[in-house]
């Protein structure tokens, strides 16, 4: 470690997976004050989420046992961020001086527009709304009928899981069951889903949702005594409240080395970051590697080196199905995927090792050696045509 007289003072604004590992890797030096600041007391595991609402794993993760030694959790909500006085708002009242922030607020559900989805449909991208969803699954008859609104791949986790915990699933896909999976994985999956007895619905989509039923888009309404929405994905409005420019869904908009195009001294991780307006994949997959790439930009300023560009080649993902079975869909470093991929409880294997692989070796081996993680390189990311990405004040 380097010793110098100075503190530098970088305060994380999230403690999700970029953002607790960001902390922990800013630890490379000992001059670095990090304050890490989350509105909760407890990490949530949100590739867990679906598990928590079934009842068959937690989600949530005591922070003493991630964060390494010197890295102070505020639990509080950042309201904005003041670049001209370099101070983070809090919703306690308080505020956080900084020399650099790290902006890894994450992602969470997107409002839905369907009419009367907001009002009766549940959704299960954060800890309070899985809290919600399961005590609301807790009051249902077993034998009720649960409909999963959204073909994507927390969509298919969700299903499973209530699948094989017995649930009556129905599944609405919208245009097409695992868009992301090759041909032959979306075989893979909707056979295991029909052998559990989940009704797939491909090609139609929901456009009302009521109290004990769904309308679908070709005029058909199906009970439904509970909706579940995992349809789309919705930003914090922290980055535009202060100022900063963002892509149309709130991400951060920020250069290849994930530094805002509007001040260098605020830095964007995971899903939060619209690196050049081309995001990644919002992912867990890529949400560590981001982490760690946006406390090497900030230790680069601070050292008064050039940052590197984002290096990451994405390797495909990884689907439960149930606790039993599941599917490891293989891609290019360009993340789409190839007709490779291991099905069964090989696949659920390798998912469940993935899930204890980012807290204990990428999480805690940062804690434990601060710069240690490492990740798989693609190179620096091809040039796109020169469309203007959409952008909002």
């Amino acid at each position: 470690m380097t010793g110098h007289n100075t503190s530098h003072k970088v305060v994380v604004i999230g403690g999700g997976y970029a953002g607790t590992l960001a902390a922990n890797r800013l630890r490379v030096r000992d001059d670095v004050a990090v304050t890490l600041v989350n509105p909760r007391p407890e990490f949530v595991e949100r590739i867990r989420l679906h598990q928590f609402v079934a009842r068959t794993g937690q989600a949530t993760i005591d922070y003493g046992t991630l964060l390494g030694e010197g890295v102070e959790l505020v639990v509080d909500s950042a309201t904005r961020i003041d670049t001209a006085a370099r101070r983070v708002l809090l919703a306690s009242g308080g505020a956080l001086d900084y020399d650099y922030v790290i902006y890894a607020v994450g992602s969470t559900g997107a409002v839905p527009s369907v009419p009367g989805a907001a009002e009766h449909a549940w959704p299960l991208a954060d800890l309070e709304s899985a809290r919600r969803l399961r005590a609301r699954l807790d009051e249902l008859p077993p034998g009720a009928a649960v409909t999963v609104v959204g073909g994507g791949l927390t969509g298919v986790e969700t299903a499973a899981e209530l699948a094989e915990r017995g649930r009556q699933v129905t599944l609405v896909c919208g245009r097409t069951l695992a868009p992301y999976l090759s041909s032959g994985g979306r075989r893979y999956v909707a056979k295991w889903l029909a052998r559990h007895g989940v009704t797939v619905l491909e090609g139609v989509t929901v456009t009302e949702v009521r109290p004990e039923a769904i309308v679908l888009d070709d005029g058909g309404v199906r009970p439904s005594a509970l909706t579940i929405w995992t349809v789309g994905f919705g930003l914090p409005e922290l980055a535009a409240a202060s100022g900063l420019r963002t892509d149309a869904l709130g991400r951060l908009l920020t250069d290849e080395t994930l530094t805002s195009v509007d001040d260098e001294r605020v830095v964007a991780a995971g899903d939060a970051a619209a690196p050049s307006g081309r995001p990644l994949r919002m992912s867990g997959y890529a949400a560590g590697p981001l982490g760690a790439q946006a406390a090497d930009t900030v230790l680069s300023r601070i050292a008064g080196t050039e940052p590197a560009a984002i290096d990451l080649a994405f390797t495909g993902a990884c689907v439960s199905l149930g606790r039993h079975a599941g599917i490891r869909q293989i891609a290019g470093k360009d993340d789409k995927a190839v007709n490779v991929y291991i099905p069964g409880r090989a696949g659920a294997l390798i998912k469940e090792v993935t899930c204890r692989f980012v807290v204990s070796k990428r999480i805690r081996g940062e804690a434990r050696k601060p710069g240690s993680m490492s990740w798989p390189k693609g190179g620096p990311r091809p040039e796109t045509p020169a469309s203007a990405p959409a952008i909002s004040a």
